[in-house]
């Protein structure tokens, strides 16, 4: 029986390469044996409205080519339905933190190979205030620097427009005060920042939350308690090697259901987006939604699973 597969991307993500390679793409998939369209969005919200056009027409495939940004509409468009195509991802964007976590890599042929081997997996994703996530939720002064970068810097400096405008934001971060209710636990205190990860990439950071599987039904939670300049420093650089956690300014825990109130006004970050204001509450939906994975990806998750039942838990 002949399958459909629908290809959604951003004609203008990561320097407008995969328009270039868009008749590729389109040829592997039918020889695969998908008859094959194409939609190119057009701005904000678009990839949601084409992935929902595709769940009403049945299509058996949903190829996602963009960043974190295009991904995360396309998902909104699926999530609620009860017909949910599977996704494969052709990473497109500035970091792909996504599609980094699953093992899938930027070259264009190597993506389609591990959506055409079909190793597939139910993932979890996320909900927060009606809106849905694949990767992060996340709050305070340095989680707004991913969507404050210039698209024009983002083109020009890729994953260094973040660092550049990070270290801008420095000297004006301050922290919020808020209350943090995790499952059965309460935290109370003044924060630098929070971060609810699906995925272990976070910002092209990959080892912030080094042992999260993506579909336990639990987020990783980290806390970032009140710090001076310095110490933020110091810990930002133990994050790029995976030494954080155990600093007593971190809290880390996992859960399946976050509910985060601040005194002040805190904007909400989803998958390097705007996503308004808190509070809110982070809700894990236990394998949504079923994508090709990369077998990289597939081994890990289980040295994840057999370190943890190693650990007893």
């Amino acid at each position: 029986m002949l399958k459909r597969a629908r290809i959604i991307y951003n004609p203008t993500a990561g320097r407008e390469q995969f328009r270039k390679e868009l008749p590729y793409v389109l040829e592997r998939l039918e020889e695969a044996g998908y008859e094959t369209s194409a939609h190119a969005t057009k701005g904000d919200g678009d990839a949601t409205r084409a992935a929902e056009i595709a769940v009403e027409r049945k299509y058996d495939l949903v190829v996602i080519a963009g960043g974190d940004g295009t991904l995360n509409e396309a998902i909104s468009g699926i999530a609620e339905k009860d017909y949910k195509p599977k996704v494969g991802i052709i990473p497109a964007g500035t970091t792909n933190d996504f599609a980094r976590a699953l093992g899938i890599p930027k070259d264009v042929k190597k993506a389609v190979d591990i959506i055409l081997e079909e190793n597939e997996q139910a993932l979890d994703i996320g909900k927060v205030n009606g809106k849905y996530f694949v990767n992060i939720a996340g709050g305070g002064d340095l989680t707004e620097l991913t969507y404050d970068v210039p698209i024009k810097m983002k083109a020009a400096l890729g994953q260094l427009a973040y660092y550049v405008k990070g270290i801008e934001m420095l000297p004006s971060l301050r922290p919020v005060s808020v209350t943090i209710e995790y499952d059965d636990n309460v935290y109370s205190g003044e924060i630098m920042l929070f971060l609810v990860a699906n995925t272990n990439s976070v910002g092209g950071f990959e080892k912030l939350a080094p042992d999260a599987l993506v579909d336990d039904g639990y987020f990783d939670l980290l806390i970032l308690e009140k710090t001076s300049l310095p110490e933020f420093i110091r810990l930002a650089t133990a994050a790029l090697r995976g030494n954080h956690l155990e600093d007593d300014k971190i809290i880390y825990a996992q859960a399946k259901r976050i509910k985060i109130t601040p005194d002040e006004k805190m904007l909400l970050n989803i998958d390097g987006e705007y996503g308004g204001e808190l509070p809110g509450e982070i809700i894990n939906l236990k394998q949504h939604i079923t994508f090709f994975v990369s077998r990289k990806f597939l081994e890990r998750e289980e040295k994840i699973r057999q370190k943890r039942e190693m650990a007893g838990y």
